[in-house]
């Protein structure tokens, strides 16, 4: 068995021991299927029936219906496709920018790192929520076919570009750490150029931050856009989302409560199953724990 399978053995073998983390694996694994499936419902997530508005959880609508006579569970599966998505899009767009950034200052320091990092620290200082709303106005409202009204894509660069400084600062420790290392000397003195080794040397070895990093900043975004849309500057109507489905609700809540609860259970398994896959993550590449079992390395 080469290091690399052994390596990711161990990981494994560490992570499956957090409880939490495998219960939160089968938590948002059928989450996803179920909102990847959602158009198996037999209901249309954005058709209305005024006939049967307002109906309580029931067997033939599982979670009631919402005040245009919509299945709410259609409607919650639809939704979390959106959320998910402006998640994913958002980590993934924080990722391109906060990597490179943490990559450039940790390897070069100096007058690079610098002013890397006053620029991570100027982001860092603003308000991000109020910013977010401002950035989310304006944008949803430029009249440009990538920025149109109620983009998925639009509330993730919103997100994605005020979320990136924790990876920028996370890598960047990595990269300072292990740029002194004797492989990456090595490979210096072999002629390797500086991308070869901060792309092929270091990052690899520096990657577990990243992923950590990444899952808990999935739910970070899942939050950051249902309190956008709970505030009527994300995702807009007839367009479901987790959140702008509880802003719909705020005014029916006393005496039609499951319009609500059911969108917020939603978000609150997503969040927590997402955090304790981030929990186990991080105790699976931590270097430093301590082993359970004698023999791991073996």
């Amino acid at each position: 068995m080469n290091q690399s399978s052994t390596l990711s053995s161990i990981i494994w073998k560490r992570f499956t021991r957090h409880r939490g983390a495998i219960v939160g694996m089968v938590i948002i694994s059928i989450i996803i299927v179920l909102c990847v499936f959602a158009f198996v419902s037999p209901f249309d997530s954005e058709k209305s029936n005024l006939a049967e508005k307002y109906l309580p959880p029931s067997s033939t609508y599982l979670l009631g219906t919402d005040a245009l006579g919509r299945d709410l569970l259609t409607r919650i599966l639809y939704g979390g496709r959106i959320s998910l998505a402006v998640g994913g899009i958002a980590v993934a767009i924080s990722l391109l920018i906060g990597v490179p950034i943490g990559a450039l200052a940790g390897y070069y320091g100096g007058k690079v790192d610098t002013i890397l990092m006053r620029i991570t620290d100027a982001f860092l200082s603003l308000p991000s929520f109020l910013v977010l709303i401002l950035l989310a106005a304006i944008l949803r409202e430029v009249d440009l076919p990538i920025f149109q009204r109620n983009s998925v894509l639009t509330i993730s660069l919103v997100i994605g570009i005020l979320s990136w400084m924790t990876f920028a600062r996370l890598v960047r420790a990595a990269f300072l750490t292990l740029r002194e290392m004797d492989y990456v000397s090595a490979a210096r003195a072999l002629g390797s150029s500086d991308g070869r080794i901060m792309l092929g040397h270091i990052l690899p070895n520096g990657i577990g931050v990243v992923i950590v990093e990444a899952t808990l900043q999935l739910g970070y975004a899942i939050i950051q856009e249902a309190g956008l849309s709970f505030l009527n500057f994300g995702i807009q109507q007839p367009t479901p989302s987790w959140g702008n489905l509880i802003y719909t609700a705020q005014d029916h809540f006393t005496k039609y409560p499951w319009l609500a609860i059911f969108p917020g259970i939603a978000i609150f398994l997503t969040i927590i199953s997402v955090n304790y896959i981030g929990d186990g993550l991080r105790d699976a590449f931590d270097p430093y724990k301590v082993m359970e079992k004698v023999g791991e390395w073996t």
